[in-house]
């Protein structure tokens, strides 16, 4: 692991830095033109790779889908582009807990350390005052005030569906990138 770990810190900052303030801004730009979901600064999900279990590691791999794996957590941008990457939580974590567990970024997003751009007005809506910047993701992470997932249930409003609409086009981006990557049978071009 060690091996590894060290090429990894030395080509991270030249081939994925941590976003900037202005980088967020350019992705919620993206966002909204191309999804049309304001604020948004990136689709959050995680993956479940499948491993065989490490010696003396006992229920630490082992994930509620019966399987050891280990859960990769990616954040991409409008453009199917990888934002932060944080790869190798124990299968028994849960996609979502993930995220607040002992995750980086987890940590940057509760202790404000991600340089997220200040609250601003969303468009048409400047009676609400401004809003926060907010990742989106499914209903396996937790609601919080920068991580918005959809609003559970079927029979839902009119106005909490087309919310959830939006929301799932725009989650799209990594779904779709996670599909690809997890589909060996097609070949990247």
């Amino acid at each position: 692991m060690l091996g590894t770990a060290l090429p990894f810190a030395i080509l991270v900052e030249d081939y994925m830095p941590v976003p900037t303030t202005e980088d967020w801004r350019d992705i919620v730009s993206e966002f909204y033109h191309r999804w049309n979901f304001p604020n948004c600064l990136g689709s959050v999900d995680g993956k479940h790779l499948v491993i065989q279990a490490p010696n003396n590691s006992g229920s630490l791999f082992y994930s509620y889908k019966g399987t050891f794996s280990i859960v990769h957590l990616a954040v991409v941008d409008a453009k199917y582009c990888f934002r932060i990457i944080d790869v190798g939580s124990y299968g028994k974590t849960s996609d979502g807990g993930t995220l607040m567990a002992n995750s980086p970024f987890g940590n940057g997003l509760r202790n404000g350390t991600l340089c997220l751009p200040e609250d601003t007005l969303l468009p048409g809506a400047d009676h609400l005052g401004p809003q926060p910047h907010v990742f989106i993701a499914d209903e396996t992470f937790p609601l919080r005030r920068d991580l918005m997932r959809p609003f559970p249930g079927t029979t839902l409003p009119i106005r909490d569906r087309v919310f959830n609409y939006r929301l799932s086009r725009a989650r799209l981006t990594l779904e779709n990138v996670i599909g690809i990557l997890a589909n060996p049978a097609e070949p990247l071009s």
